[in-house]
């Protein structure tokens, strides 16, 4: 079987792929129910797939779809270690169970959207909202010329833009916008007032699966940064110097941080990553985001405000809907066989690497 056949062209054909091959495997998939339907009206639901010993001290945690749109690659990592008789054995032989999360944002992976159905960025989302939520006062000001009015933009919108960027930097300007903000439930990246179903879904599965683990490595599939088919090892845990030694360690010299600026990502607020402190205490963490190139990241970010526009334009045309729904899907999946090689290939080093850093003292 070549990479590309694990690959979908939509959520449906994923999900049905992904339980077909735990069917095959002899596996039990245990699926968490999403209260909405899909966009041809397909029940979602965040699958999970356990394989290895109950009892097992040390677990993998391989998760997808937490930006949906990007559950294409993401979904095709996983059928295809699932696939993999050789990486199983290995897992096991090791220890080492391993815990499958498929499409943890499975409104936004079936809608082609990169949010949850509460227009949330669900990697902004685990936030202590019994708190004041962060401020950013830099994405306030861009606010309304990021989703403007009409799409596509007018020329001073792209003007006005640009003059920002040119004020405060590049950098600056990804952290202004991707960072996270909490004040305009109907811009980008917003982080919510609550947490999500997916939120408190995925929490429910870290407390079933990892409360008995003595050690947990986590490998969070995304897409949409750097350069195209590349795998980039952002670190993803606590700003810890243990840590960071540990995923270097594991994953080798090149793995990144938003911490000292090493990473295509800026610093973050409400990370997924950070609800396995408070659901497994008791773990040892090291865990990264597997970050993979798709398209340049000016392509990228218009695809997000075309997006975003569309979802609070519903009068738009049958034809700009098309155009736009297939734009931000192809910013975030590479439907190419090069592509998808690369993905796999990257991915099941990043796993096995892991495997080897679980048993390590």
């Amino acid at each position: 079987m070549t990479h590309s056949a694990h690959f979908s062209q939509s959520y449906a054909e994923a999900r049905t792929k992904f339980l077909a091959m735990a069917a095959a495997t002899g596996l039990d998939v245990k699926s968490h129910m999403h209260p909405l339907r899909g966009r041809h009206d397909e029940p979602l639901a965040m699958d999970v797939l356990f394989d290895g010993p109950k009892d097992a001290q040390l677990m993998l945690i391989i998760s997808s779809g937490c930006h949906g749109v990007e559950g294409f690659g993401g979904s095709g990592v996983q059928l295809a270690l699932l696939s993999d008789a050789a990486w199983r054995t290995a897992a096991r032989q090791a220890g080492v169970a391993v815990l499958y999360i498929h499409a943890v944002n499975p409104y936004g992976f079936s809608w082609w959207r990169r949010t949850t159905h509460e227009n949330v960025d669900l990697n902004r989302n685990f936030h202590d909202f019994s708190k004041p939520p962060p401020a950013n006062p830099a994405y306030d000001k861009l606010a309304a010329l990021l989703v403007p009015p009409q799409w596509p933009p007018t020329l001073m919108n792209k003007l006005s833009l640009l003059s920002f960027v040119a004020t405060h930097g590049t950098k600056a300007t990804q952290a202004a916008v991707s960072g996270g903000q909490y004040r305009h439930p109907r811009g980008l990246f917003y982080g919510g007032c609550s947490p999500t179903w997916s939120h408190k879904t995925l929490r429910e599965v870290l407390r079933e699966h990892g409360r008995q683990r003595q050690r947990i490595g986590w490998i969070d599939l995304h897409t949409g940064l750097g350069p195209s088919g590349i795998g980039e090892r952002i670190f993803a845990c606590r700003n810890e110097a243990s840590a960071l030694q540990r995923a270097g360690a594991w994953w080798g010299p090149n793995v990144t941080s938003a911490h000292d600026g090493s990473s295509t990502s800026a610093v973050l607020e409400g990370q997924m990553w950070s609800a396995i402190y408070d659901e497994c205490p008791q773990a040892e963490y090291t865990g990264i985001a597997l970050e993979y190139g798709t398209l340049p990241m000016r392509q990228v970010f218009e695809a997000l405000r075309a997006d975003q526009w569309l979802e609070i334009h519903p009068e738009a045309s049958d034809g700009k809907r098309h155009r736009i729904k297939r734009q931000i899907r192809d910013a975030f999946y590479t439907d190419t066989d090069v592509w998808k090689r690369q993905v796999v290939e990257q991915a099941k080093e990043a796993a096995q690497q892991a495997i080897q850093g679980l048993v390590s003292k």
